[in-house]
């Protein structure tokens, strides 16, 4: 800890992300990350942009990339904002439309980077508890604070109905509601057809996971045209050049391709299926998921035995160490092969936990 920190900086948490190993190769079942390629038009796209224009800064407005959008969903230019990843514009979400001291509600069991989001910009978090079956309560939602929820929720997988969040916003029109939409293509319906009725509503998206490009950064926003204003004033206070000419490029193509993208989201969503079947013939508690991953749980073994074993077999999985989840297990879904081979492992894992338990008379 340095003398020169400040007081945010001496007290801040800060988010941990899913582990990158580099010791030797995984199956790598933990960071959501789509396991096929991009599209072969985002490759061909990122190279030709690789010229010598690079010596040139890309276009601060992102206008190009914005229109495909736009159009994509059938709004205007100024309907999108686009970041260098929607952890981007989540922060940015923060300041553009919360002052310090107010609330924000989450749920309880959620995506942990929204309290980290929370105390940097000095607001006061409400969480609202998950139902008994990890379901987001709508209902109980305050309606006199900002709210901010993903959906799919995170690490549940559980959906919410596009009727249930109309609802939503029917009660609270008075504050922002920030939907995070980042696994909604694996099961769900955006919100986005939404916007026009709602100006409050907030749809955030990225090309991480259904788009195969985690490693892009590039992720945008769906509004009405004031609140993608508030997201550029805050942008422009603070980087105008948040997506290179590669990102852009690549991120063009990605959109674009839809065929390309329907393809590898349902092969994703079969392999769940075929999976998640797996798993409950193994005896696995296994909540319905509408993302690229599964939570689940086991009646015998714990979590945490779970998590540490199948590391040791050169599988990576998703623990966390919380209250009400800690026996659970987030599952990303990988290629067939890779499923396959899992199933495999946990079978052994189990039969192995199995020989071990004291005969019962």
């Amino acid at each position: 800890m340095s003398r020169f920190w400040s007081e945010r900086t001496r007290h801040i948490s800060p988010y941990i992300p899913g582990e990158q190993p580099r010791d030797k190769k995984y199956i790598k079942l933990n960071t959501n990350e789509n396991p096929y390629p991009p599209s072969p038009k985002v490759l061909m796209a990122i190279q030709t942009a690789a010229d010598s224009d690079l010596r040139l800064y890309p276009d601060p407005t992102c206008l190009h990339l914005r229109q495909v959008i736009a159009d994509y969903f059938r709004l205007t230019v100024d309907q999108v904002f686009v970041g260098n990843g929607s952890d981007e514009i989540l922060a940015f979400c923060f300041p553009a439309f919360f002052n310090p001291g107010d609330v924000i509600c989450y749920p309880d069991i959620t995506y942990s980077f929204y309290p980290v989001y929370a105390r940097l910009f000095q607001l006061q978090p409400q969480t609202v508890p998950l139902d008994d079956n990890f379901d987001i309560p709508l209902d109980t939602f305050p309606a006199n604070a900002g709210l901010v929820f993903p959906n799919p929720n995170a690490p549940t997988g559980r959906l919410v109905s596009l009727q249930d969040i109309a609802s939503l916003l029917d009660r609270c029109r008075q504050k922002i509601v920030i939907l995070d939409e980042a696994y909604i293509d694996f099961g769900g319906e955006s919100a986005a057809v939404l916007l026009e009725k709602y100006p409050n509503l907030l749809v955030v998206h990225t090309l991480s996971k259904s788009r195969s490009l985690a490693g892009l950064r590039l992720g945008y926003a769906l509004g009405q045209a004031d609140l993608i204003e508030g997201l550029e004033r805050i942008k422009n206070s603070f980087n105008s050049y948040t997506l290179d000419r590669l990102a852009i490029a690549g991120g063009i193509a990605a959109i674009e391709d839809e065929l390309y993208f329907q393809q590898t989201r349902e092969k994703v969503m079969v392999s769940r299926a075929v999976t998640t079947a797996a798993l409950h013939r193994l005896g696995f508690h296994v909540l319905d998921s509408a993302a690229n991953f599964i939570f689940v749980s086991h009646p015998t073994i714990k979590a945490s035995d779970l998590f540490v074993t199948l590391k040791q077999q050169g599988v990576l999985v998703r623990y966390f160490n919380q209250p009400r989840i800690d026996n659970w297990l987030r599952i990303t879904i990988g290629t067939d092969d890779e499923m396959q081979r899992f199933i495999e492992i946990l079978t052994e894992i189990i039969q192995q936990w199995s020989n071990l338990r004291p005969a019962v008379f």
